[in-house]
């Protein structure tokens, strides 16, 4: 059984993230991920994509248990750099990608949604780059997408304390597009989704290839120095005891080194 599954309904794709209990990224969802959006791009009838997640999270996370297999910088590297350049292939897909969001969008699940178009939150939902309590940092682009939606202060913050925010709190921050009661965030984006379906694909591509175009050069410059840092923080003992501490549900004894 795949981690995530994929339907069309009204030119909208549907992809619901499947991997119990927290819909961790793991490497096979990643994997999950790549093959469904390449099914999506050769299916001409797909309009739009609507990302959810099954059970109580959208994603808490990176599935941490998977990091401890990790051992050379250059493990850390290539997992920070094939997580970027996944989640930025979402950012500059051709079609819009809807994430709706309940429970919690943490660490690289919170990546994730931040490299989708729009978002739709629960005003109840938690989202947050906890990294910084585990000893690491934001490997997906973390440190280069929050920034722009809530500004460098506000990131500065989130980041540096690993302390989620509320829906509502995003909403105002600038991360949410809208948050809605916990039970109407899927059929909020579906609707959403499905008015944007019955445009003319060709003018959803042409938007979809200029916007991004506000994007700066020194946003790709962030996210190549992101992947260097991360990989050399991964290798810290104090990444190793967050981790480690994180696993054994107990607090960490950083020694800053």
């Amino acid at each position: 059984m795949g981690t995530l599954n994929y339907e069309v309904k009204d030119n909208v794709a549907v992809l619901t993230i499947q991997s119990p209990p927290a819909n961790a990224l793991s490497s096979a969802l990643l994997n999950d991920l790549t093959e469904k959006l390449d099914e999506i791009e050769t299916d001409n009838t797909v309009k739009a994509v609507v990302l959810n997640g099954e059970g109580k999270f959208f994603s808490a996370g990176a599935d941490i248990k998977e990091f401890t297999s990790l051992q050379e910088a250059s493990d850390f590297k290539a997992l920070a750099e094939r997580g970027q350049k996944l989640f930025d292939r979402v950012e500059n897909f051709s079609i819009p990608v809807i994430a709706a969001i309940h429970g919690a969008a943490l660490g690289g699940g919170l990546e994730l949604a931040m490299a989708c178009h729009i978002r739709i939150v629960s005003e109840e939902a938690k989202l947050g780059l906890p990294e910084v309590t585990l000893g690491i940092i934001p490997g997906f682009a973390g440190t280069q997408r929050l920034p722009h939606y809530v500004g460098t202060a506000k990131a500065y913050e989130m980041i540096l304390t690993g302390k989620p925010i509320s829906g509502k709190e995003a909403n105002e921050a600038g991360l949410a597009n809208q948050t809605v009661q916990e039970g109407a965030v899927f059929d909020t984006a579906f609707k959403l989704a499905e008015t944007i379906a019955v445009k003319s694909k060709l003018t959803i591509n042409a938007v979809m290839d200029l916007i991004p175009y506000a994007k700066t050069e020194q946003f790709s410059q962030g996210v190549t120095k992101e992947a260097d840092t991360f990989s050399g923080i991964f290798g810290s003992e104090d990444a190793k005891e967050g981790i480690q501490a994180f696993i054994d549900k107990r607090k960490p004894n950083f020694q800053d080194k």
